[in-house]
Parts: structure tokens; C-alpha cells; sequence
């Protein structure tokens, strides 16, 4: 129960950490700041973690990494459409 709560926090905390810069790369559409190698490897990171997730069933890391997939996917799918137009 206690290892579990831990995780749910943990979990929740992290990826709320990531909305703000979500949400700004996406009303702002200025993603000069952001950098193509970090994302891209940001993004295989926590694609990497939630498999890892699914494999130990383990709720609060599938959950925390699919919704920061979801994140890191949209800013780094921006940047990419972004650097096409230059």
C-alpha cells in the first residue's frame, strides 16, 4: 500500500512537472528552445519506461509514462513540423 502511494505520487508530481512546457510549446508554437536530440532521446526514454512498466505491471509507472509519452510526443512532434518549415 505505502510503496504504491509512493508511486502514484511520484508519478503524478513528474508528469505535472511536464504540462507547463507541453502546454507553452503547444499554445506558443515557439519551439526554438527546444532541443531535437534531447527530445527525441527524452521521449525513447520514457517509451523505454513504460514498457518496462508493462512488463512489471506496475500502474503508477505505466501510468505516469503513457501520459508523458503523450507530452514529450506532441512537443517533439511540433519541433520536428516546426524545423520542416524553416
Amino acid at each position: 500500500m505505502i510503496p504504491d502511494l509512493i508511486g502514484y505520487s511520484a508519478a503524478a508530481l513528474t508528469t505535472a512537472a511536464f504540462v507547463p512546457q507541453a502546454l507553452k510549446s503547444w499554445t506558443s508554437r515557439d519551439l526554438s528552445g527546444i532541443s531535437l536530440g534531447m527530445y527525441s532521446l527524452f521521449t525513447l526514454g520514457v517509451a523505454l519506461w513504460l514498457v518496462y512498466g508493462l512488463f512489471l505491471e506496475s500502474w503508477p509507472v505505466i501510468l505516469a509514462n503513457g501520459v508523458t509519452l503523450v507530452l514529450a510526443g506532441t512537443v517533439l512532434g511540433l519541433k520536428v513540423s516546426h524545423m520542416r518549415r524553416e
